[in-house]
Protein backbone atom coordinates (compact mmCIF):
# COMPACT_ATOMS: atom_id res chain seq x y z
CA UNK A 1 0.00 0.00 0.00
CA UNK A 2 1.45 3.52 -1.10
CA UNK A 3 1.80 5.79 1.78
CA UNK A 4 0.34 8.77 2.31
CA UNK A 5 2.05 12.55 2.19
CA UNK A 6 1.28 12.63 5.95
CA UNK A 7 2.56 9.20 6.64
CA UNK A 8 5.89 10.19 4.39
CA UNK A 9 6.48 13.72 6.83
CA UNK A 10 5.90 11.64 9.69
CA UNK A 11 8.42 8.93 9.33
CA UNK A 12 10.98 11.67 7.79
CA UNK A 13 10.62 13.85 11.35
CA UNK A 14 11.22 10.88 13.03
CA UNK A 15 14.40 10.28 11.24
CA UNK A 16 15.40 13.97 11.62
CA UNK A 17 15.04 14.02 15.23
CA UNK A 18 17.14 10.13 15.82
CA UNK A 19 19.69 12.42 13.47
CA UNK A 20 19.37 15.51 16.15
CA UNK A 21 19.26 13.51 18.85
CA UNK A 22 22.65 12.04 17.97
CA UNK A 23 24.30 14.86 16.89
CA UNK A 24 23.38 16.45 20.26
CA UNK A 25 24.43 13.37 22.19
CA UNK A 26 27.41 12.99 20.78
CA UNK A 27 28.59 16.85 21.49
CA UNK A 28 27.19 17.55 24.90
CA UNK A 29 26.86 14.23 26.55
CA UNK A 30 23.77 11.75 26.82
CA UNK A 31 23.18 12.79 30.34
CA UNK A 32 23.55 16.12 30.14
CA UNK A 33 20.96 16.42 26.39
CA UNK A 34 17.28 17.52 27.07
CA UNK A 35 14.47 17.24 24.65
CA UNK A 36 14.36 20.80 24.13
CA UNK A 37 18.05 20.79 22.86
CA UNK A 38 17.18 17.62 20.21
CA UNK A 39 13.85 19.50 19.26
CA UNK A 40 16.18 22.72 18.84
CA UNK A 41 19.06 20.92 16.60
CA UNK A 42 16.07 19.28 14.56
CA UNK A 43 14.19 22.95 14.38
CA UNK A 44 10.80 21.80 15.59
CA UNK A 45 8.71 22.13 18.65
CA UNK A 46 9.38 20.73 21.48
CA UNK A 47 5.87 18.62 21.28
CA UNK A 48 6.71 17.07 18.35
CA UNK A 49 9.51 15.39 19.88
CA UNK A 50 7.52 14.19 22.39
CA UNK A 51 4.59 12.78 19.75
CA UNK A 52 7.44 10.08 18.30
CA UNK A 53 8.99 9.63 21.68
CA UNK A 54 6.83 9.51 24.63
CA UNK A 55 9.76 9.98 27.22
CA UNK A 56 13.44 10.91 26.88
CA UNK A 57 14.55 7.30 28.37
CA UNK A 58 12.68 5.97 24.69
CA UNK A 59 14.52 8.09 22.54
CA UNK A 60 17.71 7.14 23.80
CA UNK A 61 17.09 3.69 23.52
CA UNK A 62 16.16 4.21 19.89
CA UNK A 63 19.00 6.89 19.07
CA UNK A 64 21.41 3.58 20.82
CA UNK A 65 19.29 1.18 18.68
CA UNK A 66 20.10 2.73 15.45
CA UNK A 67 23.44 3.62 15.57
CA UNK A 68 25.01 0.81 17.83
CA UNK A 69 23.29 -1.35 14.85
CA UNK A 70 24.74 0.66 12.25
CA UNK A 71 28.31 0.60 13.98
CA UNK A 72 27.58 -3.39 14.47
CA UNK A 73 26.67 -3.77 10.57
CA UNK A 74 29.31 -2.14 9.35
CA UNK A 75 32.23 -4.30 11.57
CA UNK A 76 30.27 -6.81 9.81
CA UNK A 77 30.27 -6.32 6.36
CA UNK A 78 33.99 -5.32 7.00
CA UNK A 79 34.91 -8.17 8.88
CA UNK A 80 33.66 -11.04 6.65
CA UNK A 81 36.95 -10.43 4.30
CA UNK A 82 39.83 -9.76 7.32
CA UNK A 83 42.11 -13.06 7.16
CA UNK A 84 44.30 -11.74 10.00
CA UNK A 85 43.86 -10.36 13.50
CA UNK A 86 45.68 -6.98 12.91
CA UNK A 87 43.40 -6.60 9.66
CA UNK A 88 40.15 -7.06 11.55
CA UNK A 89 41.85 -4.63 14.49
CA UNK A 90 42.48 -2.09 11.97
CA UNK A 91 38.70 -2.27 10.43
CA UNK A 92 37.24 -2.20 13.71
CA UNK A 93 39.34 1.40 14.72
CA UNK A 94 37.92 2.33 11.39
CA UNK A 95 34.71 1.67 12.36
CA UNK A 96 34.56 3.56 15.53
CA UNK A 97 36.39 6.11 14.11
CA UNK A 98 33.26 7.31 12.08
CA UNK A 99 31.24 7.47 14.78
CA UNK A 100 33.95 8.22 17.31
CA UNK A 101 32.45 11.10 19.55
CA UNK A 102 28.78 9.30 19.79
CA UNK A 103 30.55 6.13 20.99
CA UNK A 104 33.19 7.98 23.51
CA UNK A 105 30.06 9.23 25.00
CA UNK A 106 29.04 5.09 25.50
CA UNK A 107 32.22 4.26 26.91
CA UNK A 108 31.99 7.18 29.27
CA UNK A 109 27.77 7.16 30.07
CA UNK A 110 27.08 3.22 29.02
CA UNK A 111 26.28 2.24 32.78
CA UNK A 112 24.16 5.64 33.41
CA UNK A 113 21.82 4.77 30.59
CA UNK A 114 18.52 3.22 30.89
CA UNK A 115 18.29 -0.82 30.33
CA UNK A 116 16.92 -0.45 26.70
CA UNK A 117 19.68 1.76 26.22
CA UNK A 118 22.15 -0.22 27.54
CA UNK A 119 20.72 -3.79 25.70
CA UNK A 120 21.83 -1.62 22.44
CA UNK A 121 25.20 -1.21 23.80
CA UNK A 122 25.73 -4.23 24.91
CA UNK A 123 24.84 -6.17 21.83
CA UNK A 124 27.44 -3.68 20.00
CA UNK A 125 29.65 -5.48 21.95
CA UNK A 126 28.64 -8.95 21.17
CA UNK A 127 28.48 -8.14 17.51
CA UNK A 128 32.00 -7.13 17.83
CA UNK A 129 32.81 -9.99 20.02
CA UNK A 130 31.57 -12.58 17.78
CA UNK A 131 33.50 -11.01 14.71
CA UNK A 132 36.79 -10.83 16.72
CA UNK A 133 36.55 -14.74 17.49
CA UNK A 134 35.95 -15.73 13.81
CA UNK A 135 38.83 -13.96 12.45
CA UNK A 136 40.98 -14.87 15.17
CA UNK A 137 40.14 -18.31 14.35
CA UNK A 138 41.08 -17.94 10.27
CA UNK A 139 44.67 -16.35 11.83
CA UNK A 140 44.88 -19.21 13.84
CA UNK A 141 43.87 -22.06 11.00
CA UNK A 142 45.53 -20.08 8.15
CA UNK A 143 48.86 -18.12 9.09
CA UNK A 144 49.33 -19.60 13.07
CA UNK A 145 47.80 -16.36 14.08
CA UNK A 146 50.05 -14.42 16.91
CA UNK A 147 52.79 -16.02 18.46
CA UNK A 148 52.09 -17.21 21.81
CA UNK A 149 48.09 -15.82 21.67
CA UNK A 150 46.87 -19.36 21.78
CA UNK A 151 47.84 -19.78 25.41
CA UNK A 152 45.54 -17.12 26.45
CA UNK A 153 41.49 -17.27 26.37
CA UNK A 154 39.45 -15.64 23.73
CA UNK A 155 37.55 -13.62 26.58
CA UNK A 156 40.86 -12.08 27.54
CA UNK A 157 42.17 -10.95 24.26
CA UNK A 158 39.07 -9.54 23.11
CA UNK A 159 38.90 -7.61 26.84
CA UNK A 160 42.31 -6.84 26.49
CA UNK A 161 41.39 -5.09 23.25
CA UNK A 162 38.46 -3.39 24.05
CA UNK A 163 39.93 -1.65 27.30
CA UNK A 164 42.86 -0.52 25.22
CA UNK A 165 40.66 1.20 23.17
CA UNK A 166 38.05 2.07 25.77
CA UNK A 167 40.69 3.66 28.20
CA UNK A 168 41.83 5.82 25.32
CA UNK A 169 38.71 7.40 24.44
CA UNK A 170 37.66 7.79 27.95
CA UNK A 171 40.51 9.91 28.27
CA UNK A 172 40.47 11.39 25.00
CA UNK A 173 41.31 14.86 26.94
CA UNK A 174 44.92 13.64 27.96
CA UNK A 175 45.49 11.59 24.54
CA UNK A 176 44.29 13.64 21.70
CA UNK A 177 42.68 17.45 23.20
CA UNK A 178 42.04 18.53 20.05
CA UNK A 179 39.63 15.61 18.99
CA UNK A 180 39.74 12.13 16.75
CA UNK A 181 41.70 10.02 19.86
CA UNK A 182 41.88 7.00 17.29
CA UNK A 183 42.84 8.75 14.06
CA UNK A 184 45.89 10.19 16.11
CA UNK A 185 46.48 7.11 18.09
CA UNK A 186 44.37 3.88 16.38
CA UNK A 187 47.49 2.35 14.75
CA UNK A 188 49.59 2.65 17.95
CA UNK A 189 47.00 0.73 19.37
CA UNK A 190 46.47 -1.63 17.30
CA UNK A 191 50.87 -2.01 17.60
CA UNK A 192 50.79 -2.01 20.77
CA UNK A 193 47.90 -4.59 21.64
CA UNK A 194 49.66 -6.77 19.18
CA UNK A 195 52.74 -7.00 21.16
CA UNK A 196 51.19 -7.10 24.40
CA UNK A 197 49.75 -10.43 23.38
CA UNK A 198 53.08 -11.56 21.40
CA UNK A 199 54.97 -14.23 23.99
CA UNK A 200 58.36 -13.84 22.87
CA UNK A 201 57.90 -10.21 23.09
CA UNK A 202 56.66 -10.23 26.10
CA UNK A 203 59.67 -12.82 27.73
CA UNK A 204 62.24 -10.61 26.13
CA UNK A 205 60.24 -7.54 27.72
CA UNK A 206 60.87 -9.14 31.09
CA UNK A 207 64.21 -10.54 30.67
CA UNK A 208 64.94 -6.81 29.74
CA UNK A 209 63.79 -5.10 32.77
CA UNK A 210 65.44 -8.03 34.71
CA UNK A 211 68.74 -7.58 33.17
CA UNK A 212 68.37 -3.46 34.16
Amino acid sequence: MKKTTRQLQKEETRTALLQAAYDVFSSQGIQASRMADIAKAAGVSHGTVFLHFPTQERLVAEVLEAYCGEIAQDTHLSAVSCRTLREFLDVHIAGISRHEPFYTRLVIENRLLPQEARDAWTGLQSAVSFHFSQVLERDRAETGGVEGEAELPLSLLFNTWMGLVHYYLGNGDLFAPEGGVLRRHGQTLTEHYLKLIHKKELICHGVAENAN
